[in-house]
């Protein structure tokens, strides 16, 4: 597809993976506040009919810097912390499907649907923001040494994990409490908790799990977004500051403080910019699956001997799939449509793409090809005006796939 498409399906997913680093930052006080009530001190502003406290700004900004900096210091820490996080994250869903068996009740889960095709359409457009994250294993791949079959493998059980995850969390919930208790609900999965086992301590158990999630999905986009900057700065199509490695870590630091600065701002505008990134990102998301899925299919065309250590089941017909489905979940989002986007929604994906467009056409037009990255660093060597930008990157460290022990192989490319 070429330099400007492949730079515009990767600026869309910056803006799809920093909505939920930002949405986290913004999540986390909000959640807080079931165990915290009285944590809101200092009227700052409002902002669309909800009142931002500078206690409550602060929870969130903090978070932001230590996060930042967890990342700045290197993916090992940051791989260590997502792990504890997560196995206390899924501490946290034992109990809660053994409180559904104990406490729960079938009954409450009727009317099993309900809003018509209007809700269904509604809680559709949420599920790319919700699923979005199995794509941040690619971007960080070569950090932790994975082979490419591996890979596929990987992103398959994450999207099966994710799904099981979230009917879990839709069954047992709805089974805690009547559904009219639940929809009246600040924090109905904490409330459905207490419910169940008849103790306000379980919700506040269940609550330090929603933060353990929080902080897992938050430290996972920094990862993910910040090593998809890092790749397009060493590609020549951001400016060298992208691409920039601390002197000692080694991490992509600039691209690291970019993100978190982003993160930083968000608290600021108050608990409405939760539903704002949601469906920013959102569409976002599904722009950059629908243009992965057309090259996807092109590549199968126009490259059928290209070396695949993982082939995606169906071939052609699976990525035309995609790309149907792609297409039809965006145009939810338009106007007019159920789920359409509201004005300050479409401000931040205007603001974003706009930015982007200035950027992709800086960027020279090359061709794709088994050597277009050579050729596009050729190219914009001089592009951005900086002194020594977008050089060929430094040897890095790949697993060598063929390899039966998974070898680290050097290779001279970066961000492939």
């Amino acid at each position: 597809m070429g330099s400007r498409a492949s730079f515009f399906c990767s600026w869309t997913l910056v803006l799809g993976y920093v909505s939920v680093v930002a949405f986290e930052a913004v999540a986390l006080p909000q959640t807080l506040l079931y165990i915290f009530p009285d944590m809101l001190v200092g009227k700052l502003w409002t902002v669309a009919g909800y009142d931002v406290y500078g206690s409550w700004v602060a929870v969130g900004v903090i978070a932001a810097i230590v996060m930042t900096l967890l990342n700045v210091i290197g993916v090992r820490p940051a791989a260590v912390f997502q792990t504890v996080a997560v196995l206390f994250l899924a501490s946290v869903g034992v109990f809660l499907v053994a409180g559904s068996f104990i406490g729960g009740s079938v009954e409450n889960m009727q009317p099993l649907f309900n809003g018509g095709m209007t809700g269904f359409i509604g809680v559709l457009v949420a599920t790319p923001f919700l699923f979005v994250g199995f794509d941040v294993i690619p971007q960080s791949a070569e950090e932790i040494h994975l082979p490419y079959k591996k890979i596929g493998q990987a992103l398959i059980v994450s999207v099966f994990l994710a799904i099981s995850w979230y009917v879990m969390i839709m069954l047992t919930t709805s089974s805690s409490m009547h559904a009219v208790d639940l929809a009246n609900s600040d924090l109905a999965v904490a409330d459905g908790m207490t419910a169940m086992f008849g103790h306000p301590a379980w919700g506040t158990f269940l609550v330090l799990g929603g933060v353990a999630g929080i902080l897992t999905s938050w430290n996972g986009f920094l990862i993910g977004a910040s090593r998809l900057i890092y790749a397009l700065a060493r590609s020549g199509m951001l400016p060298a500051w992208f691409g920039v490695l601390h002197p000692k870590y080694r991490t992509p630091a600039n691209a690291v403080i970019f993100i978190g600065a982003l993160s930083i701002v968000a608290p600021f505008f108050g608990r409405k910019t939760l539903v704002w990134l949601v469906d920013a990102g959102g569409l976002s998301i599904v722009v950059a699956w629908l243009l992965v899925g057309i090259a996807f299919v092109l590549l199968r065309k126009r490259e059928p001997d290209m070396e695949r250590p993982f082939r995606t089941p169906g071939g052609v017909v699976t990525g035309g799939i995609a790309v149907v489905l792609s297409a039809a979940m965006a145009v939810l989002f338009l106007p007019g449509m159920p789920a359409a986007l509201t004005p300050p929604e479409w401000v931040i994906v205007g603001l974003w793409g706009v930015f982007g467009i200035v950027l992709m056409l800086r960027i020279p037009s090359v061709s794709g090809g088994p050597d277009a990255e050579q050729r596009l660093l050729a190219a914009t060597h001089p592009a951005w005006g900086e002194e020594g930008a977008h050089q060929p990157p430094a040897e890095i460290f790949r697993h060598d796939h063929t390899a039966g022990e998974g070898r680290p192989q050097p290779e001279e490319r970066a961000g492939r």
